[in-house]
């Protein structure tokens, strides 16, 4: 035989025998199914490089081969969650883990690296550890709308409302995605979820849902649990307070939501509660004290004689041996004067404050918010939820650098120990805002997003050089691109994402959902915020020292120094921010092979953020003009001020132009709630929630102001705007407005 085809052929056999030897994933007969699920991925990573794996429970009698040991003594000194991966001296690789989920990260992280080497027999000893205890994402349970004879927050688990929330395919997508990004905590939002779950024999009324819906849910909350479970994710249902069902309250005449406590509500509550976690006893719960109820006496005895107690019951119940965690939102209360009698009853608790109220403003709160965190962090653990997101939407946003010196301040300046992550489109789940057939994903629209804020909840420390060659690594990947080009396109995402944030801690009337940033203000809401319910001290708490506009054109009129971030040096900085951004991505586009569609539509996304800029930036300025008019009384003042109103409406005209076909909505609540720039209608349909429908609104503004400027050279006393309905704030929950 020739030699070389002898040498070929030798050579092919060896190549053959290593393929043919398998590689064994070994766990214990009674491996949790974390374990087990870790096993899985792991078994796919070596099929995905061409190789075979087999996840068996004993050593006796296997063939030879390489080896991943999951049944080794636990390393304690691991920390909560923490893995060390090891070679030891039997051909193979040893995850030591402290607990169940440390095991499952430790087989991601492992299955990560054979995936992104090709192979795993030279990798060197490595381990890790989360830097924060809860990292989790927020599901509303919850509609853009109200529902019809119902009131906010109403809404029945049901598959007319929720189509989605019986789709197992989509969950297991959504929950893959949340385990590879290391997330373990998994937040269901609804207003009263109880009488869609539980059935109670005392209050057989209570049920809102049909028979079949009801089992239907409870055979998905369960399976949901279930899945949640084998990814390490603990699933926790939240709740308001003082919701009642409405066939209950129809049956005993009282309103759905109550503002103090009854002897009916407290009962049919607390054995509500006691079944729940009798039921579902993997499950956890998190309470909002506050909107509907009312006073920190009534929400004291609420937390201490109803809800903590209906845990305590519920857990003698499932003879559960430890308290389950309870998460208890700050909001709309006094936690300061709640939380320590809460502690007194119940002492596995969490505490969760919103980051920037219903906004992202600033890398760290300030005034009383940060206090609030700091207070809460010092009673126990303590997390910072990034809720809402209403100056962000509806477009995307990845400032990877914003999102690192968040989750820095979180823990090393308020002290929190978990993050609480709201999506991009929260009233609108699953989908995103988008103009697409079939509708997208927001996991998958927004992965950058998810990934970034869980990435810094596991590692804030990570350097910069470090972070920066990860993340262009990553768009390189997605974008099928260069490194340069990647490069780019993070430049662009961490330039535009400095936009929104400042410009409602600059001009905003409020951080809260109420406001709509990207539809712009009107001129009078600029010129006259606290007509409209801005008040100084929410601002304040959100936003690093300096000037509004009125206080910026007193001492300009003054010739007083100025203090700190003014609309000048803000505006100055976001344009430049701006240009940045749209010169980066324009630069990146040619580079791009992989993922064109939404490339593009991340490109549009940054053009709207300098459209949207732009039209603020004169507005802003037409009205500085205005407010130096009310000191000088000369009507040249006016006649600037109308030529960059022009110049706003022109720029609002783009933004128009690029959101038309791409965008079907600008805000993903729609109700009446949202005030500003222009009320939403009361049924959540067909009202001021896009561009095209609000674009008349400024033409009329505009047309307004001309004709005033012409009364007023006429020598005729005018108001100088429109009839704007202004609205005040609910001093109860400055978050919600009522029309005045």
């Amino acid at each position: 035989m020739n030699q070389k085809v002898l040498f070929f052929l030798v050579c092919a056999a060896a190549v053959f025998t290593v393929r043919l030897e398998a590689a064994f994933i070994i766990i214990s007969s009674n491996a949790a199914p974390r374990i087990e699920f870790g096993a899985e991925r792991l078994v796919e990573a070596f099929k995905f490089i061409g190789e075979n794996a087999t996840i068996v429970r004993s050593e006796e009698n296997i063939m030879p081969g390489p080896r991943v040991w999951l049944n080794q003594p636990r390393v304690l000194k691991a920390g909560r969650e923490g893995f060390v991966v090891e070679r030891n001296d039997k051909n193979g690789l040893a995850i030591r883990f402290a607990d169940e989920s440390g095991a499952l990260y430790g087989s991601l992280e492992l299955a990560k690296r054979i995936r992104e080497k090709g192979g795993w027999s030279l990798f060197p000893k490595f381990s890790d550890k989360p830097a924060m205890t809860l990292r989790g994402t927020c599901v509303g349970m919850q509609k853009t709308y109200i529902l019809p004879g119902r009131k906010v927050y109403e809404y029945p688990y049901t598959p007319e409302l929720f189509p989605w929330f019986y789709d197992k395919t989509l969950w297991r997508e959504y929950l893959d995605s949340l385990v590879a990004n290391r997330m373990n905590t998994l937040y269901l939002w609804n207003g009263h979820p109880f009488a869609s779950l539980v059935k109670l024999k005392d209050y057989p009324e209570a049920v809102e849902v049909s028979p079949e819906v009801f089992a239907q849910n409870v055979e998905m909350f369960r399976w949901l649990t279930t899945e949640c479970d084998r990814r390490g994710i603990w699933l926790v249902q939240m709740f308001y307070n003082i919701f009642l069902p409405k066939p209950l309250a129809e049956k005993h005449g009282v309103p759905t939501q109550l503002a103090a406590p009854t002897p009916l509500a407290s009962d049919y509550t607390r054995k509500s509660i006691a079944e729940f976690v009798k039921q579902y006893p993997n499950v956890g719960l998190m309470v909002c004290l506050g909107e509907a109820l009312q006073g920190t006496e009534n929400q004291i005895n609420w937390a201490t004689n109803t809800i903590l107690p209906g845990v305590l019951d519920g857990m003698k119940a499932a003879g559960l041996k430890e308290q389950p965690p309870v998460v208890i939102r700050t909001h709309a209360m006094n936690p300061e004067a709640i939380m320590p009698a809460c502690f007194t009853v119940y002492s596995n608790l969490f505490t969760e404050t919103k980051y920037n109220g219903e906004s992202l403003t600033t890398y760290e709160p300030r005034g009383k918010a940060a206090e609030t965190h700091r207070n809460m962090a010092k009673l126990g653990p303590h997390l910072v939820n990034v809720h809402i997101l209403a100056n962000l939407e509806p477009f995307r946003y990845g400032a990877t650098e914003f999102i690192r010196k968040s989750m820095l301040a979180s823990r090393d300046r308020l002290g929190a120990s978990g993050l609480h992550l709201y999506p991009l489109a929260y009233w609108n789940w699953p989908y995103s805002p988008d103009i697409a057939n079939p509708p997208l994903k927001q996991w998958e629209r927004d992965w950058i997003w998810f990934e970034a804020w869980a990435r810094y909840a596991w590692n804030p420390d990570v350097s910069a050089a470090e972070d920066r060659a990860y993340w262009t690594g990553r768009l390189a990947d997605f974008y099928g691109c260069d490194t340069n080009a990647a490069g780019k396109i993070l430049d662009a995402y961490n330039d535009a994402g400095e936009v929104a944030p400042m410009l409602i801690r600059r001009f905003g009337i409020t951080e809260g959902n109420r406001q709509t940033l990207s539809l712009g203000m009107t001129l009078d809401q600029l010129v006259n915020p606290k007509k409209y319910g801005a008040i100084e001290e929410l601002w304040l708490s959100q936003a690093p020292p300096g000037e509004r506009l009125d206080e910026y054109v007193r001492k300009e009129w003054n010739k007083e120094p100025h203090v700190g971030e003014t609309p000048s040096t803000g505006m100055a900085q976001i344009w430049e921010s701006s240009s940045r951004a749209v010169a980066a991505i324009d630069s990146a586009r040619t580079g791009v092979t992989r993922n064109r569609q939404e490339f593009d539509r991340l490109r549009n996304d940054i053009h709207c953020i300098q459209a949207m800029f732009s039209n603020y930036n004169y507005k802003t300025a037409a009205a500085i003009q205005v407010l130096r008019y009310a000191y000088s009384g000369r009507l040249d003042e006016l006649a600037d001020a109308e030529e960059r109103l022009q110049r706003s409406y022109q720029q609002f005209r783009l933004l128009v132009d690029l959101t038309g076909k791409t965008y079907r909505l600008a805000n993903s609540m729609q109700t009446s709630h949202r005030k500003i720039p222009f009320v939403g209608a009361a049924s959540g349909v067909g009202t001021n929630y896009h561009w095209t429908q609000v674009l008349p609104l400024y033409e009329k503004e505009l047309r307004d102001f001309q004709t005033n400027i012409a009364r007023l050279k006429a020598g005729e006393r005018v108001n100088l705007f429109g009839t704007n309905a202004p609205v005040k704030l609910n001093e109860a929950n400055p978050e919600i407005a009522e029309p005045k």
